[in-house]
């Protein structure tokens, strides 16, 4: 099995992304700090690997670097991930695909934008409550389609773990932490139980993003 290197912080969420899934399907693998306060994202060495001077970026052996968390998950499910994680046929894939692409914008980058920065890289006295609080009112609103959805389902896509639940997941640890007001959503709230049982989701997702603090 080649050489797994994967740069970026532990404390990124699309870093958190990616580890979760080397963990789920038991890949090895190094991981350097880059990005934030650790630097590197600027020298000449990681612009040649993503000229964006974003993490994470994954190097799997003798492979060209790959940048863009959703990418790299694709890629690490495509090459290791077996039938029921990332199914091979075009259709089946597409019926987790579509879930994973759903959750990843409409709730995991949309919550970050717009309620956990908000709230974590602001400092307390100037936080605006009010736009954090019409913010929710948009997300939980997809998040409630998901429950809908998780009212008949075990996971996201299907009754068995898939990319899907990596790509919804992620988010969901700081969902469920900041100091909000959170609507009543009880399927959603049974799922991230059941993924908080899964010690991928220990390692990787819940751990402490207290270095983001403003």
């Amino acid at each position: 099995m080649s050489e797994i290197t994967v740069w970026g912080r532990k404390s990124s969420v699309n870093v958190q992304l990616v580890l979760w899934a080397l963990d789920e399907m038991r890949l090895p693998y190094q991981r350097l700090d880059a990005g934030f306060i650790y630097g590197v994202v600027d020298t000449d060495e990681f612009r040649a690997m993503n000229p964006n001077g974003r993490v994470p970026v994954l190097i799997d052996g003798d492979a060209p670097p790959i940048f863009e968390s959703a990418v790299i998950l694709r890629y690490l499910a495509g090459r290791y991930g077996d039938e029921s994680f990332w199914p091979s046929a075009a259709a089946a894939r597409a019926q987790v695909d579509k879930w994973a692409e759903w959750a990843k914008w409409n709730f995991g980058h949309a919550f970050i934008m717009t309620a956990f920065w908000k709230l974590v890289r602001t400092p307390a006295d100037k936080v605006d409550h009010d736009a954090v609080r019409a913010a929710l009112v948009t997300l939980e609103d997809i998040l409630a389609m998901a429950d809908a959805r998780l009212a008949t389902s075990t996971y996201l896509a299907s009754d068995a773990f898939t990319l899907a639940d990596i790509a919804f997941g992620y988010c969901l640890y700081r969902y469920y932490d900041i100091d909000v007001v959170r609507r009543d959503l009880p399927h959603l709230r049974r799922y991230y139980e059941l993924l908080c049982r899964r010690p991928a989701y220990q390692n990787n997702i819940i751990v402490s993003y207290d270095e983001l603090r403003a």
